[in-house]
């Protein structure tokens, strides 16, 4: 792997979250496989999205203090996604002494990487860049971490962007890669929000738009997309369609994949991308091999067919051959899953 080159996740989806020991499994689970960095940023944390202005309650700040210690000690480069969500609408003083409020809290935490999230949010406003560097650069100066990643409303040429949160401004691109420090990442998802590959010539163009390599955000294996839910993603990175990792290597500055809704489930597709890498402790999967040997026989049809193709009773034959393998975890999310536990629910984009 490339000195330098950030590999890691970043726990970025909607819906249903994973529980604290989950986390720190999958901060152990990094540790084993080589990755070097965990972006802990779920889009239904709401006090780093939506609430973001309000201070965590105690218990939850414990919970995510221990979680930054945990990754540190095993070596992990941890990080926050603070997602003001369209603070950039009104910053007035008032919404800046909220924001240092809040960076004073998530000082606490010791981590070393922040990210600076404007994705998914309303675009199509006068002076958006402008507004949106004028907030980073606060953040950064009152930040103690040693790292910046900052996330644009459009961080893919997806059409998507535009239908949802308007037109793009001229030049929005162009204006972040040219004023933002060089140290400072960017993140993009690729030509897609959801990209299979990502061709050579559309990150040399990327590159020169931003003025630097991109970061990756790649949408895969996430599945908590409303047409997504249905499905687990359990082929390696190795197995998607025209997917290469030579050229991300070379023309980007790292990788972070955002796993499923599945925590457990998700090392399986995310062993492969370590040992794509060539990370110096890519291994097999760990887990419960008589698990992993049905979801083996079982994966072309989870990830293909999905639950929209099973009826009840099969559904109940699924169910009855994982759950004589409780309380293993990837059986538990097998079990869950089929039992309608994940299915997308639209209170979670409010």
């Amino acid at each position: 792997m490339t000195p330098g080159f950030r590999l890691g996740t970043v726990e970025g989806f909607f819906g249903r979250q994973w529980s604290w020991q989950a986390r720190k499994h999958h901060a152990d689970f990094l540790a084993q496989q080589g990755f070097t960095t965990y972006l802990y940023a779920p889009k239904n944390d709401v006090y780093l999205r939506k609430q973001w202005f309000e201070p965590y309650p105690a218990d939850t700040f414990n919970e995510l203090t221990a979680l930054a210690a945990h990754a540190s000690a095993l070596g992990l480069e941890f990080g926050v996604g603070l997602s003001p969500f369209e603070l950039y609408r009104d910053f007035s003083a008032v919404q800046r002494d909220k924001l240092l409020r809040k960076l004073d809290q998530l000082n606490q935490l010791q981590a070393p990487l922040l990210a600076v999230l404007f994705d998914d949010m309303l675009g199509d406003l006068p002076g958006l860049a402008t507004t949106q560097l004028a907030i980073f650069d606060c953040i950064r100066a009152h930040s103690n971490a040693s790292h910046f990643v900052l996330c644009p409303t459009y961080y893919s040429d997806d059409p998507l962007l535009v239908k949802h949160f308007g037109p793009q401004p001229e030049r929005y691109l162009e204006e972040l890669g040219q004023a933002l420090p060089q140290e400072v990442d960017i993140f993009w998802t690729g030509p897609k929000v959801i990209s299979p590959a990502y061709p050579r010539d559309h990150l040399l163009s990327v590159g020169e738009r931003l003025r630097r390599k991109p970061l990756l955000w790649d949408n895969y294996p996430v599945n908590d997309a409303k047409r997504l839910t249905p499905f687990l993603h359990l082929l390696p990175f190795s197995q998607r369609p025209y997917f290469s990792l030579e050229p991300v290597l070379e023309l980007c500055s790292g990788l972070l994949a955002n796993p499923m809704n599945q925590a457990a489930l998700s090392q399986i597709s995310l062993v492969s991308l370590a040992q794509l890498a060539g990370t110096p402790r890519s291994t097999a999967a760990a887990g419960n091999p008589a698990a992993l040997a049905l979801l083996s026989a079982d994966t072309q049809r989870f990830q293909h067919e999905g639950l929209d193709k099973f009826d009840d009773l099969e559904r109940q034959r699924f169910y009855h051959r994982y759950a004589a393998l409780l309380p293993d975890p990837m059986a538990r999310e097998v079990c869950d899953w089929l039992q309608g536990a994940y299915t997308f629910d639209p209170a979670c984009l409010t």
